[in-house]
């Protein structure tokens, strides 16, 4: 099982891996070992999840969530790795947003923001040519 958060956790069997070879430099290590791991998760087929947790994901993130990486040089690693992104992106997902509550601004910020329009406008004020009558 994978725990995403205390409300869900997935079984294993529904995460599809593949390995593929990582590209880029690193000669023929690189390009013969599979040691890039993708892992999905098909949010549409899971049995796992809740009805509101299984429409907030699809909201969100979309039929199919991936995560992949290709950090290491080990698939087992990677494999750890690509796991944990994937259950970033699927708490970050689920975690309902609280909506902002507009408030007033205090007495001491409001006066802070206008000594600071005041001094800018001095600033810019003094920055003219002043033409001195006496010299």
């Amino acid at each position: 099982m994978v725990r995403v958060s205390r409300s869900l956790s997935i079984p294993r069997s529904e995460l599809t891996w593949r390995a593929t070879t990582s590209g880029g430099p690193g000669g023929q290590h690189a390009n013969r070992t599979l040691s890039r791991v993708e892992v999905r998760f098909d949010v549409e087929r899971s049995s796992a999840l809740g009805p509101r947790q299984r429409s907030r994901l699809l909201e969100r993130l979309g039929p199919v969530v991936r995560a992949s990486s290709s950090d290491q040089r080990s698939q087992a690693q990677n494999r750890r790795i690509a796991t944990e992104r994937l259950v970033v992106r699927l708490a970050t997902a689920l975690r309902a947003e609280v909506p902002r509550r507009p408030t007033t601004p205090t007495k001491g910020s409001a006066e802070r923001r206008l000594e600071g329009k005041r001094r800018r406008a001095e600033v810019k004020r003094n920055r003219s040519a002043r033409l001195d009558p006496d010299g």
